[in-house]
């Protein structure tokens, strides 16, 4: 096919991208949205192979099937929980593939070992090798965080910000040297490779797990940023288009994320979450509830409004949390569920999960409008959820989480949480809802809880 050909599909197959991304932001039509958004990249690969400078079929057929493979056997093996870190993996796995494309081209221009690509390419081929190898090494620590391989505390060393702008410093160095002298077996190129690797890992290791939601969508935003310039240097209209889209709405992503926890980027980036001291001390204590008691009180109340967390998709529990709901509407509560923005270990992991169960839409509340119900609720029924319903976000200055917007679950009436412990949340601070006066704790493992409360129902 010849290149005009080619591009008139790319830029259909961008225009499928921009719709399915439209269509994302509405639960109802988030799967056709997905769907469109496939189909566009498979016109994009088929139409690729048609190009004058493919030579051979056999590594990409062959790349094609293990692609599929790994993709198909990670959508329906992988579990909920799981996939956070299997996202990571995706955007270090982009971010691997446009360091690829991007050294892949500087390689296939050389003569003696001299690139021969104009200063604009050499320097887009740095830009995608350095946000690629950045995006790489990040993916894998932020993986490792996620699935409990590492610590999810910030691992911070002497003189890290020193450490980092000397990192960035000697990319960009590395950079201008190579493009007025652009030799692939040289130090600067050498240079590039190392440092982009070196800041994966001295940028997302000193994070702390609280902030693993804010790192996943830049380390998004940063492998679509890699593409678009990997697009840049290769000259393909469609990685240009489909990489801009992506580094974008990550980027968008992340600052929604931000303000959800009240930080800004820089202070995502720069200080650890969680390293600071754990707040003022709680007094008091903890005031345990039995199913039975528990189901009491969701039977006399009018209101019930659900809060879900991460401990909810550790143990399952979302189709039975949606039998529940429905038990207590029959019995004449009005029932909601409340989302908080970083409620999980993802951006929509709550949103995803009880999609998943059937829970209806029009159920589905985000925090501000909880917020403002809550004080007139009966019973708040807290479901694995930690920091975002820790009242210290609001009252103890001296709380790493301080200035955090949370559920303000403590102002219902009553409050249930369902929680296996009185272990600390994921950002290590201790929960003072926990050993508030109108709290009562229905210890245990979530799924088993709730079926308890439902057979209460039943019978």
């Amino acid at each position: 096919m010849s290149p005009i050909a080619i591009n008139l599909v790319y830029i259909v197959a961008a225009a499928l991208f921009i719709i399915g991304l439209k269509m994302l932001g509405r639960p109802e039509s988030a799967p056709r949205g997905n769907q469109l958004s496939a189909l566009g990249m498979a016109l994009a690969v088929v139409v690729t192979l048609f190009s004058r400078e493919i030579l051979t079929f056999e590594w990409i057929v062959g790349g094609v099937a293990l692609g599929t493979i790994v993709g198909a056997v990670a959508a329906r093996r992988v579990e909920m929980t799981a996939m956070p870190e299997l996202v990571a993996i995706f955007n270090g796995s982009g971010g691997a593939a446009s360091l690829l494309v991007g050294w892949s081209a500087v390689q296939g221009s050389a003569v003696d070992g001299v690139a021969t690509m104009s200063i604009f390419a050499l320097a887009t081929v740095s830009a995608s090798i350095i946000i690629g190898g950045l995006t790489t090494t990040g993916s894998l620590i932020a993986w490792g965080k996620l699935s409990g391989r590492m610590t999810s505390a910030p691992v911070i060393l002497p003189g890290q910000a020193f450490i980092n702008i000397f990192l960035v410093g000697t990319a960009v160095t590395g950079t201008v040297l190579f493009v007025l002298d652009p030799q692939l077996t040289g130090i600067p190129f050498l240079l590039i490779l190392g440092t982009a690797f070196l800041l994966g890992i001295t940028s997302v290791n000193p994070i702390g797990g609280a902030d693993m939601p804010v790192v996943i969508a830049l380390l998004n935003s940063y492998s679509g940023l890699a593409a678009s310039a990997a697009g840049f240097a290769i000259g393909n209209l469609l990685l240009i288009v489909a990489g801009a889209l992506v580094g974008a709405s990550g980027l968008i992503l992340t600052d929604i994320m931000c303000r959800a926890m009240n930080r800004s980027l820089g202070n995502v980036l720069f200080s650890g979450f969680g390293s600071a001291s754990a707040g003022t001390a709680i007094e008091g204590e903890a005031r345990p509830v039995n199913a039975e008691d528990a189901f009491l009180m969701l039977e006399a109340a009018n209101s019930v409004v659900f809060v879900p967390g991460y401990g909810m998709a550790v143990a399952q529990a979302q189709h039975v949390v949606r039998e529940l709901g429905e038990a207590l509407e029959k019995n004449g509560a009005e029932v909601k569920f409340a989302i908080h923005p970083v409620a999980g270990r993802m951006p929509g992991h709550m949103n995803v999960l009880l999609a998943e169960a059937n829970v209806s839409y029009d159920q589905l509340i985000d925090m501000e409008d909880a917020n403002q119900m809550l004080g007139r609720t009966d019973v708040a029924v807290v479901i694995g959820a930690n920091d975002v319903v820790n009242p210290a976000a609001r009252e103890d200055e001296a709380s790493p989480i301080y200035g955090m917007p949370i559920i303000n679950v403590d102002h219902a009436r009553t409050v249930i949480v369902m929680k296996r412990s009185l272990g600390a949340g994921f950002s290590g601070v201790q929960n003072r809802l926990f050993f508030g006066e109108n709290t009562r704790m229905l210890l245990g493992d979530a799924k088993a809880s709730t079926s308890a409360l439902l057979g209460e129902f039943k019978d």
